[in-house]
């Protein structure tokens, strides 16, 4: 059975981040959101799988190739314009015949979650969760087993069980989404609520591995999600009276310097220096060629690779993209605090700061949290940040 993984879109609510990155590129546990989905198809021996590429699709293309070093047959569609995913998966017709699982891109999955649909062997089928926030996804009703409807981001409370986007469908799943293009409709759950009255659409329940990327603070839960089963590493330098607790991965080339603490799950890529007198906790990931300085304290956060952080600095449930750089003394903490995103306002339980790639920090600064700092913003030394910072701001 051939596999199509839905990877065209950009993540607008995921900006700043998304700047050079297409979403399902951006990094979790130190691996693209992707390469989870192809993995735990993979492991349930689906190889041909078909990507449906559009916003920064050469990062895709580059990172993947032929799918030969992931174990899979990767070919590759363009989306021109990313006008939703069942206008993506229209995209794939040729490819495709017969049955096949389409899957988004952008939600890490596992193995157990592809299993179960696969072993429920009914065409078509849907994998489904219960939500606590359904006004987000589609959300189904059911009646004797199958799905009866579908209602796209409903505002009023309908049902708790929502579309993960992963199906088990056939090619006649074309006529419907053809029939919704004509008239102005691009979502593949319009094409699945018009096949309803046609054809059952079984709902398959599964104890696995499915979260959703929809804001900044979901790619935590992801990291702490992913790093649950962290194997533990050591392939780098770790120095005299360093103290390791948990599960820590280190990678190649990497010095912790003496004096440092980790508390596992902790994740750290190659050619890092961490230390001396450093303090990291659980639910940390940090990428490829980061420094991070004396007396620095970094709390559940995300750090993108070719990261740098002064001394004396506290980071607390923290995304900072690639290249982010700061000097002494930043101040970040998590709290619960209101999120602006695209002029709407979401109260968050526990979140720090969002820092953009390639943005520098002066010395001393602190930031409210809740607050998202933009891609290449240039912030000097004694400011503190109280509001979102767009992309190139200058801060003096």
């Amino acid at each position: 059975m051939k596999a199509v993984i839905l990877a065209a879109g950009e993540g607008m609510r995921l900006r700043p981040l998304t700047v050079s990155e297409p979403k399902v590129m951006i990094p979790v546990a130190n691996r693209p959101i992707l390469e989870y989905v192809v993995d735990s198809l993979v492991k349930n021996n689906v190889r041909e799988i078909v990507m449906v590429v559009g916003y920064r699709k050469e990062r895709i293309m580059s990172h993947f190739e032929d799918g030969k070093k992931f174990g899979a047959k990767i070919e590759y569609v363009v989306q021109e314009k990313q006008l939703g995913n069942g206008h993506a998966l229209h995209c794939a017709r040729e490819r495709l015949s017969g049955e096949f699982l389409v899957l988004p891109g952008d939600n890490v999955i596992d193995q157990r979650a592809v299993g179960d649909l696969l072993r429920a062997g009914t065409v078509p089928s849907a994998l489904v969760v219960e939500s606590e926030n359904p006004s987000k996804y589609g959300v189904v009703t059911l009646e004797k087993g199958t799905i009866k409807s579908v209602y796209e981001k409903p505002q009023e409370t309908i049902s708790n069980i929502i579309l993960t986007g992963m199906y088990a469908l056939s090619d006649k799943i074309f006529q419907y989404i053809d029939e919704n293009i004509r008239e102005g409709e691009y979502g593949l759950s319009n094409a699945v609520q018009s096949s309803l009255g046609q054809q059952s659409l079984t709902p398959v329940f599964s104890d696995g591995l499915w979260i959703d990327a929809v804001y900044p603070w979901d790619l935590l839960e992801l990291n702490a999600a992913a790093l649950e089963n962290l194997a533990v590493r050591t392939a780098g330098k770790i120095e005299p009276n360093v103290t390791l607790s948990g599960p820590v991965s280190i990678g190649q080339e990497t010095v912790i310097r003496a004096g440092t603490t980790i508390y596992g799950p902790v994740l750290i890529g190659d050619g890092c220096d961490i230390g001396p007198n450093v303090t990291i906790f659980p639910s940390t990931s940090i990428g490829s060629s980061v420094a991070i300085e004396p007396y620095t304290m970094v709390k559940n956060s995300i750090l993108m690779s070719n990261c740098s952080i002064g001394a004396h600095s506290y980071l607390s449930h923290c995304v900072l993209g690639y290249g982010a750089k700061s000097q002494s003394h930043l101040m970040a903490p998590g709290a619960e605090a209101y999120v602006n995103i695209s002029d709407e306002f979401f109260k968050v339980p526990h979140i720090g700061s969002i820092m953009g790639e390639d943005t520098t920090f002066g010395t001393g600064v602190a930031i409210e949290p809740g607050t998202i700092i933009g891609a290449g913003c240039k912030v000097s030394s004694g400011s503190k940040i109280t509001r979102n910072l767009p992309n190139r701001s200058l801060v003096s």
